[in-house]
């Protein structure tokens, strides 16, 4: 009895009594931790979408996430801390609808997720198109008295445009912001960015293009010539 007490309740006496003190200490700590609840709003990440397919959605949704875990984790959580994971490979061109569920939740490990709204959500998906527009110039202004506009020249001339193909399809051009050529008379160049309005379309060169408006004067009738002799 005495070499089983020395040998496992006396030996290391010291580091097991701190051992049992910390235990109990933590215990204590986590028992008087009050519990806690906090809602976050967050974005969906898609993760693995293919290379040939486009989001055609225009409004992606975000998720609300309820998480319940002790006060002082709440406290320190910071938006980046939580977000909601969706996997897309191998999704093909049209609607589908997806689950929005704790398991594609990722949280801090003390906390617990509580409820995911929404919990179901639908995308559009659709093929990706590439191809060229022209740059349509927006002239604006008054000309000067007896001028008007006899061309407009614009470097480059197209632009190359990508996004859903359905989008892509509808575009005719893209415009650049407004040129004003109030009381020009000769020959002016402008330096301006073309767009086009649809946001899921994406200019694939955004460098600005360069247009060059040339005025001139109105021919002026001669009357007399006119006139009967």
């Amino acid at each position: 009895m005495r070499d089983f007490l020395q040998r496992h309740v006396i030996h290391n006496l010291g580091l097991k009594l701190v051992s049992l003190a910390l235990a109990v200490g933590l215990w204590l700590a986590v028992a008087r931790d009050p519990v806690a609840e906090i809602a976050v709003d967050v974005p969906i990440e898609f993760h693995n979408i293919p290379q040939d397919l486009e989001i055609s959605s225009e409004n992606i949704p975000r998720a609300q996430i309820r998480l319940r875990g002790p006060e002082r984790v709440v406290r320190r959580l910071q938006p980046t801390d939580v977000y909601a994971e969706i996997e897309l490979s191998g999704t093909k061109p049209g609607q589908r609808t997806f689950d929005l569920t704790a398991q594609q939740i990722h949280e801090p490990s003390e906390l617990e997720v509580v409820q995911v709204v929404p919990s179901q959500f639908h995308l559009t998906f659709d093929a990706r198109l590439t191809r060229q527009v022209p740059v349509e110039p927006r002239v604006i202004g008054t000309f000067a008295p007896g001028y008007s506009i006899e061309r407009i020249a614009v470097d480059p001339a197209t632009i190359t445009i990508s996004g859903p193909k359905k989008h892509v399809e509808a575009v005719e051009s893209a415009i650049t912001d407004p040129i004003d050529v109030s009381g020009d008379i000769n020959r002016a160049t402008f330096t301006r960015h073309a767009y086009v309005s649809d946001a899921l379309i994406q200019v694939a060169s955004p460098d600005p293009v360069h247009i060059t408006v040339v005025m001139q004067k109105a021919s002026v009738v001669n009357d007399q010539s006119t006139k009967p002799q």
